[in-house]
């Protein structure tokens, strides 16, 4: 298969770094960190088209749906990272965002030989976890052309599905397929074509702002804390305490008392301390509100 790298800005040649194999490391290592601070800008850039994918994504999510990442290499553990982070921040279900990776689990370790060019395995990962119209697929690629991941993609618009991707290339198969495009163009790496860096870089950004404003979206952020986080460790069931105590400006031996009467949960911990209700009452109150705490509290208030 003829691949032609030279049309992509990820595979470029960097002229701020062509003699960096010259510098002293410190150097060297300015050289890296200008060309990162380039990052975020690039990402600030596609701010709109990622609050569009945030507001699908939470409104697939309300609806029973699912937010599923499709990657190989770099960018394929990067989904995997973020989907399987949210169950312990966010109190999510583990099948709500799913990470799936050319070559399967093992790529997560190791590189799978030709794996992200079979574009029927990028359906058929879909097909084996029962995609549907509610779930809505993220395509991520650095190069913006990798088969694996076009081949997913593919298969969520045949069924009618939302379609987003992130990749660093303008102008890319990906982009002509994907209904939501995100395109973080971070410009040549340091080491030519190692799109791990920038490029990597810039996927975390954005699957980052993905699920956590999606999460805020449906309620599981309360200010800044995150009141569905679960008590998993013991720092977690200490920041559990933390957060009920700063979500109601409350003393820690009611916070304990009042995580006590609910099996640890933050969100009924804080309504009941804010609205002086019991536990029973409190969770009552957040279902009648989808487990939003303002308009539960406000409903007592």
């Amino acid at each position: 298969m003829q691949i032609d790298l030279t049309k992509l800005v990820t595979e470029s040649r960097n002229s701020a770094s062509e003699a960096i194999d010259t510098l002293s490391t410190l150097e060297m290592l300015k050289v890296i960190n200008n060309e990162d601070k380039k990052v975020a800008l690039a990402v600030e850039q596609t701010l709109p088209a990622i609050a569009q994918a945030v507001d699908a994504i939470a409104t697939a999510f309300s609806l029973g749906g699912r937010l599923i990442y499709v990657g190989a290499g770099t960018s394929g553990r990067l989904g995997v990272l973020d989907a399987s982070e949210c169950p312990p921040t966010y109190g999510s279900a583990p099948e709500q965002v799913v990470g799936l990776i050319a070559g399967g689990h093992k790529a997560i370790l190791k590189a799978v030989e030709n794996a992200e060019d079979n574009a029927e395995m990028g359906a058929d990962d879909l097909k084996a976890i029962h995609f549907s119209a509610r779930d809505v697929l993220v395509g991520i690629a650095a190069s913006g052309r990798t088969p694996y991941v076009l081949g997913a993609m593919a298969y969520a618009r045949s069924m009618n599905a939302i379609v987003a991707c992130v990749s660093c290339n303008p102008q890319s198969p990906m982009t002509a397929a994907a209904d939501i495009v995100i395109t973080p163009v971070v410009g040549a790496e340091v080491v030519t074509g190692s799109s791990r860096m920038k490029a990597g870089t810039a996927q975390k950004l954005v699957l980052n702002m993905l699920t956590t404003g999606a999460m805020i979206r449906i309620g599981k952020i309360y200010g800044n804390l995150m009141v569905d986080v679960e008590a998993t460790n013991a720092k977690l069931v200490e920041r559990q305490k933390q957060i009920v105590m700063q979500a109601t400006d409350c003393e820690r031996e009611q916070a304990v008392v009042a995580l006590d009467a609910c099996d640890s949960h933050c969100k009924t911990a804080i309504v009941m301390i804010l609205t002086g209700v019991d536990s029973d009452t409190a969770k009552a109150l957040l279902q009648q509100n989808k487990g939003y705490i303002r308009p539960a509290i406000a409903e007592r208030s």
